[in-house]
């Protein structure tokens, strides 16, 4: 699908290709996920975003002084490749527009690991993103995105599209999303873990059911899981290529 203005142009700036190697893995991003000063910033936003608790009960508020006990253990899990998350805590959020959304409440523990999880991965994905893309990004919001709408029409676009997937959360496929992953991350340890937060289940009506595809919306984790997968595999899925220049032209994929 083309609008039929002749001005509809490619852009230059593309998004970059997405199997170049980052920086920060010339190091370990285990050990940048782990020190001090990445915890300690992880730990100030989970206490600052607050939230509900998860199937521990344990609320934010309880989780500082409960990590003066026992962080070492849990560090130490970690470390040993035996740290289990537990299962997040199912929760329906009405829509409406109708039916439901699926929210997952991470334990308190688990939301701290995975804001830090976040704030490491976001400098490795977040350079390779397409300039007009404004989802799960640092410094960019939906209101910039509606801005930028209008400045393409002042410009003579002759229309902007907005559209969602339905349920996009619970249908990631989890090997797709670790291959992508993997294209950036090298370092295994923190790819080990990632898939176990992808892997540990969630509780509803007092069981425990096994997740083997999807990720829990509403986890720290979601952001972190969305962006490598996002720029092409959703849009690909949608039958569209990525919305390319001032004239947002979108066509069909080859």
């Amino acid at each position: 699908m083309k609008p039929e203005d002749p001005r509809s142009e490619r852009s230059s700036d593309s998004a970059p290709d997405d199997t170049a190697a980052h920086p920060a893995n010339a190091g370990s991003l285990w050990e940048q996920l782990f020190s001090r000063g990445n915890l300690a910033e992880a730990l100030r936003r989970v206490e600052r975003n607050a939230g509900a608790p998860g199937i521990d009960g344990m609320s934010t508020k309880e989780l500082r002084p409960w990590l003066h006990d026992h962080w070492p253990e849990v560090r130490s899990q970690l470390e040993a490749g035996t740290y289990r998350p537990q299962p997040v805590r199912r929760v329906m959020i009405l829509k409406a527009s109708g039916g439901a959304r699926k929210l997952g409440v991470p334990a308190a523990v688990d939301r701290l690991i995975c804001q830090a999880i976040a704030q490491v991965l976001t400098p490795v994905f977040d350079p390779y993103f397409h300039p007009h893309s404004f989802g799960f990004r640092p410094g960019r919001s939906q209101h910039q995105a509606v801005e930028r709408a209008r400045q393409f029409i002042a410009d003579g676009a002759a229309w902007c599209a907005d559209f969602d997937l339905d349920s996009f959360f619970d249908r990631v496929q989890h090997d797709a999303l670790m291959a992508r992953v993997a294209r950036r991350v090298h370092d295994k340890l923190v790819l080990r873990l990632i898939r176990r937060y992808l892997e540990a289940g969630v509780m509803a009506d007092g069981l425990v059911h096994a997740t083997e595809e999807g990720t829990p919306q509403g986890s720290l984790c979601a952001a972190a899981h969305k962006p490598p997968y996002e720029q092409r595999r959703v849009m690909r899925s949608a039958g569209l290529n990525f919305p390319q220049g001032a004239g947002l032209t979108v066509e069909r994929c080859a």
